[in-house]
């Protein structure tokens, strides 16, 4: 089955975001497929170059990056959102991409399930 998630909440505001990333983890555990993570609203934050959690704290922005190399997942921040928030092209850590509504549009279109966090 293939699957396409929108998480909308911050990195860390919530426990919102860590679940997302179990989900992912636990559907390509059991031999699904990610098609795309659209991070839309605060979700943007996720894709920040800059951001260092402590040498303590699980670092979900590295989580991700990991996720979707090893199982070449589409990370695609929106845009518009990021762009109202002060997150520019050059702040955009790698495995991560900008795109726009018609990619979150297509991955609800391609995707067996669509589900959104936060």
């Amino acid at each position: 089955m293939k699957f396409a998630l929108q998480i909308n909440a911050s990195p860390y505001h919530s426990s919102t975001s860590f679940s997302a990333y179990r989900f992912a983890f636990e559907v390509i555990t059991q031999g699904h497929e990610i098609f795309r993570v659209f991070f839309y609203h605060d979700g943007i934050y996720h894709a920040m170059k800059s951001a260092m959690p402590p040498d303590d704290e699980f670092s979900i922005f590295s989580a991700w990056q990991t996720l979707a190399q090893q199982h070449n997942i589409d990370l695609v921040v929106c845009i518009s959102a990021a762009q109202r928030r002060g997150l520019l092209e050059e702040n955009v850590a790698q495995g991560f991409r900008l795109g726009g509504l018609g990619q979150l549009l297509e991955a609800t279109l391609l995707a067996d399930r669509f589900l959104v966090f936060g």
